[in-house]
């Protein structure tokens, strides 16, 4: 009977740990899990714009910051030397743009006068013309009364005398005409050359705009010499130091983003099929393991880097040798946004989680860390 007993007993524990193990399959099977799992978050490499020593340094290593705060100040003195060098010679050319205006004016105001006095002197022509057409009737008249006696030759010849000065008067007004009209195309001519000097007008002009350019340029470096923090975070294995010569466009500190935390969790590449975005997921951080952070699935990366294949030496491709009866799974990123952070969590970039997603459960794309 006792026999019975214990093989009943026995009997009933194998059902109930095979049972056991046949559900924490399906729940795994149904609820895919890791171990493999990391916090991330955007960090942001501080770089400067501009090249100089630092003389302020009002920051350290694993502090916080928001965003707008000073992390540190690079000696301005050459950068406000060049701003003012700057300034000066955008009034010099605006000085010299200012005489090249007048030159200008002064040339349009002899074309104009060369036109007035073409205009003078053809109408002189004309009334010149008249007085001819008159004299020439008139010293006709006096030729034609000479012979009648009704004139005398004293009255013809000085008829004929004004009829004569007219004709030259005529010839010095013509004369004067193509004097004018050469003034006139030279007057043209020196225009044209003021307004090629002058360029366009206001602010369009290359010189001005050049000018006013290089002004701001150096406005711009001055204010680079003040380096703030793009936004909330914390400062990162900060090595500056005050004096240290910061170099432009190379990166002088890490700042990583508060608002930025995510979590990857590197699942079987058998398991990210069942995944899908919007999965309702849970994440156990290793240095919290009673606090669990809630989330959901943001996205699924779509490759990794492959060893196979890779150039080694003499560019030859790089193999890694195998066991055929043994092929390990490939993990792929699951990017796992998350909603709910309790307050006695703090989270840090790189810390280890365990990440489990529900397949069965679907949460809204939207939620904030908290």
């Amino acid at each position: 009977m006792k026999k019975i007993l214990k093989l009943s007993l026995t009997g009933v524990l194998v059902i109930v740990a095979a049972g056991l193990i046949l559900f924490k399959y399906w729940d795994q099977v149904v609820n895919p899990w890791t171990r493999d799992g990391q916090v991330r978050a955007d960090v942001i490499e501080i770089t400067p714009r501009v090249s100089g020593p630092i003389i302020n340094l009002p920051i350290k290593d694993n502090q916080f910051v928001k965003a707008g705060d000073l992390l540190f100040e690079i000696d301005p003195r050459t950068f406000q030397a060049s701003l003012d060098q700057a300034r000066a010679n955008f009034d010099k050319i605006g000085d010299n743009y200012i005489v090249q205006e007048r030159q200008v004016d002064g040339a349009r105001e002899q074309v104009n006068s060369s036109k007035a006095q073409i205009l003078q002197v053809q109408s002189t022509i004309k009334e010149i013309d008249s007085t001819i057409d008159r004299n020439r009737g008139e010293l006709e008249r006096q030729k034609e009364l000479l012979p009648k006696k009704a004139t005398s030759q004293k009255a013809v010849d000085r008829t004929q005398a004004n009829y004569d000065i007219a004709l030259e008067q005529r010839k010095g007004a013509l004369a004067a005409l193509t004097q004018a009209e050469a003034n006139l195309k030279k007057a043209e001519a020196s225009l044209a050359q003021a307004q090629a000097a002058l360029g366009s007008l206001g602010d369009d002009n290359p010189s001005v705009r050049e000018a006013k350019s290089a002004v701001r340029q150096a406005e711009l470096n001055l204010e680079f010499t003040s380096v703030r923090a793009p936004v909330d975070g914390y400062v990162t294995n900060l090595t500056l130091r005050l004096g240290s010569h910061t170099v432009a466009n190379h990166a002088a500190l890490a700042l990583v983003d508060v608002n930025s935390y995510w979590v990857h969790g590197f699942f079987k590449e058998t398991q990210v099929g069942k995944i899908h975005p919007g999965n309702k997921a849970m994440v156990t951080l290793m240095s919290y393991p009673k606090a669990p952070l809630e989330g959901y699935v943001d996205s699924i990366g779509w490759g990794i880097a492959q060893s196979n294949g890779s150039s080694a030496q003499n560019l030859l491709p790089k193999v890694s040798p195998t066991f055929e009866w043994i092929r390990l799974a490939q993990r792929l990123p699951v990017r796992i946004h998350l909603t709910n952070v309790p307050e006695s969590v703090v989270l840090r970039v790189g810390t280890t989680a365990s990440v489990m997603v529900m397949t069965d459960a679907q949460l809204p794309k939207v939620g904030a860390l908290k």
